[in-house]
């Protein structure tokens, strides 16, 4: 393995948004599926995108996971989160009739799309929906962006992560795990030990149920290690997955293996892994047929250059 000083800063923010959507493509034929289903179809891994599940997917194809990924970026601006921005993105693409939209996300939308402020809108989801209902992992598996946003600026990473959340997931566990997730990736993105990634996860966080899930991920035995939609499941597989793995195909591979909502643990573990090992270790055969490619590494220079301080163009 390289040794992780020497994996460019471009190469890692580009890993991020690659690793994220590779993983929503490898995962999303497999979503819903059980591990043992899995293992018994593909008893080597799941190792090229397959397409398929039940989404009817071509090989490559993302979900919602990547999808809102890249509608979060382009609201990512040079001064900073544009709630008007994301709100409208979202709309459209609801509007769009995706394939897949969970139901938390679904009503948060609609009411945006009725002229509720960004802001609200996750609040009359969780009203709708209840504490652990609306505990989901649709605004963890899309906040990637905003870490290669603020990259240098914490305090504006943890306010961007958690209205970015808001304005679908206002339950406190699901827009926590935001801020843990880009806190990691900023670690990560640094060149940062990924043993010490779970700790630098959750400075700051006071959420005990969030804490847990991302520090207690690695001592974890692949048996007690659930991958449902519960945000809690999500951030601890995720993490568990990056543990694993010795580059980002291997964390990939191994997250999506996991079953239940693949598409999302391989989306999260994608973007950490990604972070970590950088776009280089991912297959090259993945980064050219992994849809929205051109789009996501422009993101990725975008999103750099603006972290940096340099003048761009809005996405």
């Amino acid at each position: 393995m390289r040794n992780a000083s020497r994996v460019s800063l471009e190469d890692r923010y580009g890993g991020t948004l690659l690793g994220l959507a590779c993983g929503d493509a490898l995962g999303g034929p497999l979503e819903f599926r059980t591990r043992d289903e899995i293992a018994a179809e593909f008893p080597a891994g799941v190792t090229e995108f397959v397409g398929g599940g039940w989404l009817r997917l071509a090989p490559g194809e993302v979900t919602d996971d990547t999808q809102q990924t890249l509608i979060l970026a382009g609201s990512l601006t040079v001064n900073g989160l544009d709630l008007d921005r994301l709100a409208a993105g979202m709309i459209e693409w609801l509007r769009s009739n995706p394939k897949d939209i969970g139901s938390t996300t679904r009503i948060a939308l609609e009411a945006l799309a009725d002229g509720m402020p960004p802001l609200e809108a996750g609040q009359a989801a969780l009203a709708a929906r209840g504490e652990r209902r609306a505990a989901a992992n649709g605004a963890v598996m899309r906040c990637a962006p905003v870490a290669l946003r603020f990259r240098r600026d914490p305090d504006q990473l943890v306010r961007a992560a958690l209205d970015s959340a808001r304005v679908t997931h206002a339950e406190a566990r699901a827009a926590w795990g935001t801020v843990a997730v880009n806190q990691a990736i900023v670690h990560l993105l640094n060149g940062g030990a990924i043993a010490d990634a779970p700790a630098a996860a959750v400075v700051g966080i006071a959420n005990e149920d969030v804490r847990a899930a991302v520090l207690d991920a690695a001592s974890r035995q692949r048996n007690e290690v659930k991958a449902g939609g519960f945000v809690l499941e999500t951030i601890g597989a995720s993490f568990w997955s990056l543990f694993q793995g010795g580059n980002a195909r291997e964390c990939i591979e191994r997250a999506v293996m996991l079953g239940d909502d693949a598409d999302s643990t391989g989306a999260v573990a994608g973007a950490l892994a990604g972070a970590a090992h950088g776009a280089s270790t991912l297959p090259t055969s993945w980064i050219e047929n992994v849809q929205f490619r051109e789009r996501l590494e422009s993101e990725a220079e975008r999103l750099l250059a603006l972290s940096n301080g340099d003048e761009v163009a809005d996405g």
